[in-house]
């Protein structure tokens, strides 16, 4: 049996729903190195709602810093939008402030992980997530206009830095089949609890819609299934239409099913709530969208002679070996570079450009 909390709050007392879920979900923090990943899709405003709302970042790292952690990051690989801004993305969201100085550019240093040969047999997933002792994701409460809802198993798409994420999303092909592919990402780290902002929730087709729904909760979780299907249920949907859900039951992940599901705290009804077409075709067939895909795709690194000192960070932390010294400057093997761009996020010259 799994338990969901449903907590009512704002953004100027979730402090109390922080609380109650470490008391329902109690983590073994003392000591403990501690990853906290909201969502960032982009830089944008607190007030568009397109991120984790600053607020509930500051009340889960005031709660943790309280617990006697060895060590707290924050940090998170933001979307399409944002590949490679993952400092601008927060500073102007203000999750930066927020974070109370603990945040770490996740993109500066990956590890390799075995995925799946069907889409990619390996990626690099951010060292920060795999390090730590306990991984706390703070999803939102958004739609989505491929998987439909992104919410506690959409988050962990972030593990991944840069244009991986696209890669894959054109590997992938079908909406089908990228429901799959974030199953696979979710399981190389699935995070220890989940807390999600539901204050002020996402309809249409999201994940960047200007649609907002008040919902006044935070939820939470030890299991991301049963919390997903917790908000689908709030949007009015079936969770088990939704093929994410399907795969990651089958794949022992957690259940979908109400009758497995205790629920602590009351669901609020939302009529009428927007939910983009079940067929992905909010995003599958927007041309403009799949194009700045595969454009991110096909960008490489260049290092720029004028700022280059030559230093190696850059090769140093490329979990593939693309990057060569020729020339005082690091030249990417095309063939080799993944595009996780990490040798941008590490360079402390910003000398390292996309193009």
């Amino acid at each position: 049996m799994h338990r969901v909390m449903i907590h009512p709050a704002t953004y100027d007392d979730c402090r109390s729903a922080v609380d109650r879920a470490f008391a329902l979900f109690p983590q073994d923090v003392a000591g403990k190195k501690v990853a906290i990943k909201p969502n960032v899709l982009r830089a944008s405003r607190a007030d568009e709602h397109i991120v984790t709302h600053p607020a509930l970042l500051r009340a889960v790292v005031d709660k943790v810093e309280g617990m006697s952690p060895s060590s707290i990051v924050v940090g998170d690989n933001p979307g399409l939008f944002g590949y490679g801004d993952n400092e601008k993305s927060f500073e102007e969201t203000g999750l930066m402030a927020a974070a109370k100085g603990h945040y770490r550019n996740f993109g500066d240093s990956t590890k390799r992980l075995a995925l799946n040969p069907e889409f990619m047999p390996e990626v690099g997933v951010s060292s920060d997530i795999l390090e730590a002792d306990i991984f706390i994701s703070l999803p939102k409460f958004k739609t989505h206009g491929l998987t439909v809802m992104t919410g506690a198993v959409k988050n962990s798409y972030g593990i991944l830095p840069g244009a991986q994420k696209s890669r894959l999303h054109q590997i992938a092909g079908t909406p089908e089949r990228f429901h799959d592919v974030i199953v696979d990402v979710f399981r190389l780290r699935v995070p220890d609890l989940f807390i999600m902002d539901a204050v002020v929730g996402m309809e249409g087709n999201g994940p960047a819609s200007p649609e907002l729904r008040e919902i006044g909760c935070i939820l939470a979780s030890e299991n991301a299934v049963a919390l997903d299907a917790v908000v689908a249920r709030m949007m009015g949907l079936d969770p088990g239409r939704l093929r994410f859900l399907q795969k990651a039951k089958a794949m022992g992940l957690g259940d979908f099913d109400a009758e497995r599901i205790a629920l602590a705290g009351e669901m609020p009804a939302l009529p009428g709530f927007k939910i983009p077409p079940l067929g992905g075709e909010a995003i599958l067939g927007n041309p403009a969208i799949q194009e700045m895909m595969a454009a991110k795709t096909r960008v490489r690194p260049q290092a720029d002679p004028a700022l280059c000192t030559a230093c190696g960070a850059c090769i140093d932390q490329c979990p593939v070996a693309a990057l060569t010294m020729a020339e005082a400057v690091p030249v990417a093997d095309p063939e080799v570079c993944i595009t996780c761009f990490c040798c941008q996020e590490i360079c402390p010259e910003k000398a390292m450009t996309l193009r």
